[in-house]
């Protein structure tokens, strides 16, 4: 596998169309400082997918568009292909020659190309992992990259290496593993803290439930006590209107029978009906009075309820008030035991600090007069010199 051909517009110096060919031995381009050889190195490790202009020897990206010169206009779009010979298999695809392009605008907007199809800049990176051939491979080594490749403490050298070697293509692949499982670990955190909650929200929906059945329950007793009520109070009604009755019957025949006492009659009939409807409107107060009475029994035992809940809580909180204030004085204690005996190691290191500080100060007396000796050798030395000199 080699390059074949180099087509080059608009790449920094090269302002009209180049095409570079090269054999499958040594090429070699000879040239004048200035001239633009090493614009076809960059040029090459551009279409393989660089991404730093520093190292394209660029302000930034776009720098890499021709600018303009004498009689010539600047461009305003740069693009540049490379042909790859496959003669021994290593590309993943079927052709015998691969070409690969990359065009840049001024505005900053790149496209990639594999023969001559747009692609992404991953493909490209897919297409040449493990063949030595990249932006940052052994393909294009630079006078700096043989400063690297020799240097002992550079990890450059093993990473060139790593890519002759072939195992470049399953780092990545370890990497992309250990990024999706570290998003599935994410996802897993976040649905434990949706569990946690939704748990929280059962266990607050329990409590209202065991609430709403026994107020459901105490509903139930009330109706059924307030049906029976009822049923009596219609009783006794029914009670006190069946003599009334009887007596309206015997005075209508009393009626019936003496015609001589209607006036009679129907005076105490008047006198009954009038009662009755005193007795019903009385029955109706008393039913609104007793509305009343349930509907405030009804509110004293909702506030019973949620009294009782109050003080539940109460009774909690001071409980664990409580625990918290024991918990505090031990370790109130904890501390002043240990800040005494902080104290009395301070006590027993103070003459040791003494001496030390003692043993440093004479130290540093013989060390300022040592480098004032040595500052004066040092001017005493210069001054030779240049008297030596001169």
């Amino acid at each position: 596998m080699y390059i074949s051909e180099l087509n080059i517009h608009g790449f920094k110096s090269f302002a009209k169309k180049e095409k570079i060919k090269f054999g499958e031995g040594v090429t070699v381009i000879v040239g004048p400082n200035g001239c633009g050889k090493t614009n076809i190195v960059d040029a090459i490790r551009w279409v393989l997918g660089e991404q730093k202009y520093s190292v394209l020897r660029s302000g930034k990206m776009g720098d890499v568009i021709f600018n303009g010169a004498d009689n010539l206009k600047p461009l305003s779009v740069c693009e540049a292909f490379l042909t790859v010979h496959k003669n021994k298999g290593k590309l993943p695809v079927e052709y015998n020659e691969v070409e690969i392009g990359r065009r840049i605008y001024r505005n900053g907007d790149s496209e990639y190309f594999i023969n001559r199809r747009p692609c992404r800049l991953k493909d490209i990176h897919d297409l040449f992992v493990d063949t030595g051939m990249g932006s940052d491979a052994y393909s294009v080594i630079e006078l700096k990259m043989i400063e690297q490749i020799l240097s002992e403490t550079d990890d450059n050298r093993k990473r060139m290496f790593e890519e002759a070697a072939g195992i470049n293509k399953y780092k990545q692949q370890r990497r992309s593993t250990m990024r999706k499982f570290d998003a599935v670990g994410q996802d897993l955190d976040r649905i434990n803290d949706i569990v946690q909650e939704v748990e929280q929200q059962v266990h607050s929906l329990n409590l209202q439930l065991k609430r709403f059945k026994r107020h459901e329950k105490l509903n139930d007793e009330l109706k059924n006590k307030e049906i029976a009520l009822a049923y009596v109070k219609v009783h006794n009604h029914e009670s006190k209107i069946l003599p009334l009755r009887k007596q309206v019957l015997e005075y209508l025949h009393l009626k019936d029978e003496k015609v001589s006492d209607k006036n009679i009659n129907e005076e105490k009939l008047t006198h009954l009906k009038k009662l009755y409807v005193d007795q019903q409107s009385a029955l109706l107060s008393s039913q609104n009075s007793l509305s009343v009475l349930e509907e405030e029994r009804e509110s004293f035992q909702n506030n019973i309820l949620v009294w009782s809940e109050q003080e539940k809580s109460a009774g909690l909180n001071i409980q664990r008030l409580k625990n918290e204030l024991s918990s505090s004085d031990g370790k109130k204690n904890q501390l002043m035991t240990q800040v005494e005996v902080s104290k009395n190691e301070i006590k027993a290191l103070e003459p040791q600090v003494e001496l030390l500080l003692n043993k440093y100060k004479t130290k540093k007396r013989n060390f300022t007069v040592i480098e004032h000796k040595y500052k004066e050798s040092q001017t005493n030395l210069e001054f030779a010199q240049t008297i030596r000199w001169e």
